[in-house]
């Protein structure tokens, strides 16, 4: 017998076996007691209910909650009879009363309700009183609104060790997004006072150790007719779109508190199964089963929609597209510029991301899957372009496409030179004090795929792969303007410019799909190439090669269960650069992983 049935036996029992006395107690009142050695009770089912946690049938706290379910539905039983004869003798006064007005004066009559009509009435009155209990929950006091139960809150929290090896042999690699960031900086042009100072650099020589975590915490609410609605909030060291990774010892040190970042905001529309509309900061809307071209933790503003439906049984065509600003310039349109005719403003240029995607999954049979999936991808505004002729005499001058530099990359992609400075020395000097742009558009077309064999079920066999070619990259155009990614020589000079717009990754992985039980587990092994100009540095992955493009190596790692919800990961890569000068790095991340 199920709890639900149990339940109902002993709401009858409850209801027949309560003294009339007793039954006016409210839900809330004191019930009876339940327990292995509980003395016999005058209530049957309190009985009934004993006897089967003695048996171990029922545990105690099971028990208990049986009876207080039971009560609160013999509650509302009781509620509904009362009501019901009530309004019965209601309605019978009423007809004898309508029948004495009409009858001649002596008239003797006796009032008889027919037990139909009773039983008609107490069963819309239950009905009644069992909707409102339902609605305002004052039959179960322990349960939640009605307006609370459409919100449903989830998290998880993740602890790291990651060591980040460095090989001998790496020299070291400018830090163009600490240039455009800060200060720009002054290169040599001749002109006096030299530059004494080197460009920023990354740190590419000393190894490092790092304890890290990320904590996330989210709330989904269905709100009607198809709408509903999205919040999370999440650690990070910045605002960077691809890292909610906070570094213990960071933030100042001594145990200084971190920071919260909106990481999630977001109003979706589904008015049936198979159409999703979002607008607002959402995860990324497009299908994509490997770390290639978007980072799995990117967040997407902007407007997207989503579409699929089974046109054969297992065959399910479906379509993505969405429009997401990347970058929006204030209503002041930028920094100052100067002219022959005074001060101006630097024209405005929004940069946009348009995407469009389309796929198909294909069930063969019950244990293989196919996935496959082409999208196109573009970029607007996101070249640099060299500006007008422009005095620099101070490092606070600007020029007019000083806002055409990234403000967030992290490495890989080429870059440019943003700004025509002319050399003067008179009437004043000039100084060559540069912004940088990258050097390409991007257009990239990605390909997509997943296998998926459960021959072996609950074990699964998977193969991931997936392919980007930037369609705009223009290798004579880029090699022109190119400050970075040029081949070394054997004199260390610089030699030809060797970055490339094409990249690919291939993963095999066995286990469980996904880990959330005891000793569920997975394991993976890939191989990963990306060249520099492949896609935008900024959103792919920021642990391979500690981040961004022109990277190829090799990477492996598991998962094992805990507890539920409770897994453990272990995983190492090894990264070296395609195009510039020599770079390596070995990552090794160790993780506990909690979620709810």
């Amino acid at each position: 017998m199920t709890k639900r049935q149990l339940a109902g036996t002993a709401a009858i029992l409850l209801a027949l076996s309560v003294p009339a006395s007793a039954q006016d107690d409210t839900p809330t009142g004191k019930r009876p007691t339940v327990s292995r050695d509980a003395p016999p009770s005058s209530n049957a089912t309190v009985n009934l209910i004993n006897l089967l946690v003695k048996q171990g049938t029922l545990s105690e706290d099971q028990a208990a909650a049986l009876i207080k379910q039971a009560d609160d539905e013999a509650y509302v039983a009781r509620q509904a009879t009362r009501d019901a004869t009530t309004k019965a003798e209601g309605a019978a006064k009423a007809a004898t009363t309508a029948t004495d007005a009409v009858s001649p004066p002596g008239t003797k009559r006796v009032t008889y309700v027919p037990e139909i009509v009773k039983k008609q009435l107490r069963d819309e009155i239950r009905a009644e009183v069992m909707a409102k209990a339902e609605k305002e929950n004052w039959a179960s006091p322990g349960k939640y609104p009605e307006w609370a139960q459409r919100i449903r809150f989830y998290g998880d929290i993740r602890a790291r060790y990651e060591g980040d090896h460095f090989p001998a042999g790496n020299l070291p690699q400018e830090n163009y997004n600490a240039i455009n960031t800060g200060n720009p900086f002054q290169e040599e042009n001749g002109n006096f006072p030299p530059n004494l100072y080197f460009p920023p650099f990354y740190n590419v020589t000393q190894d490092r150790n790092r304890f890290r975590f990320r904590a996330r915490l989210g709330a989904d609410v269905d709100l009607s007719d198809g709408f509903s609605a999205g919040l999370r909030i999440a650690t990070g060291d910045s605002s960077s779109p691809v890292s909610t990774n906070q570094t213990f010892g960071g933030n100042g040190g001594n145990f200084s508190k971190y920071a919260l970042w909106l990481d999630r905001a977001f109003i979706r529309y589904q008015p049936v199964q198979d159409f999703v509309a979002t607008v607002g900061r959402f995860d990324n809307p497009f299908w994509s089963p490997t770390d290639l071209a978007w980072y799995k933790d990117l967040g997407f503003d902007g407007f997207a929609i989503q579409a699929k439906h089974e046109v054969d049984e297992g065959f399910t065509p479906f379509f993505v597209g969405g429009a997401f600003p990347i970058f929006n310039t204030d209503l002041n349109a930028g920094l100052n510029t100067v002219d022959l005719n005074g001060p101006i403003k630097s024209p405005s240029r929004d940069r946009w991301l348009l995407g469009a995607q389309t796929g198909f999954g294909a069930r063969f049979d019950p244990e293989t899957n196919l996935k496959l999936a082409v999208a196109y991808y573009d970029f607007t505004n996101l070249r640099g372009k060299l500006s007008s002729s422009c005095l620099v005499i101070t490092v606070i001058d600007s020029c007019d496409t000083d806002l055409l530099r990234p403000l967030f990359a992290q490495k890989g992609n080429t870059y440019m030179r943003l700004r025509d400075i002319p050399t003067l020395t008179t009437p004043v000097t000039t100084l060559d004090y540069q912004f940088y742009g990258l050097a390409t558009d991007f257009r990239p077309v990605v390909a997509s795929a997943q296998l998926d064999f459960a021959q072996f079920n609950p074990i699964h066999i998977t193969l991931d792969a997936e392919y980007v070619w930037n369609t705009a990259f223009d290798r004579a155009a880029v090699a022109a303007v190119a400050v970075n990614n040029f081949a070394g020589t054997s004199t260390g000079a610089a030699g030809p410019f060797n970055g490339g717009n094409q990249g690919w990754l291939a993963r095999l992985t066995v286990g469980d799909k996904e880990i959330k039980h005891l000793w569920d587990w997975n394991a993976h092994v890939g191989y990963k190439y990306l060249q520099s100009d492949a896609t935008v540095d900024a959103f792919v992955d920021s642990d391979f090669g500690l981040g961004g493009t022109n990277l190829k190596g090799y990477f492996i790692g598991g998962n094992v269960g805990l507890a539920e919800n409770v897994w453990a990961s272990v995983r190492w890569m090894s990264a070296n650069s395609i195009a510039g000068l020599p770079y390596a790095v070995d990552v090794v991340q160790l993780d506990l992983n909690a979620r709810f």
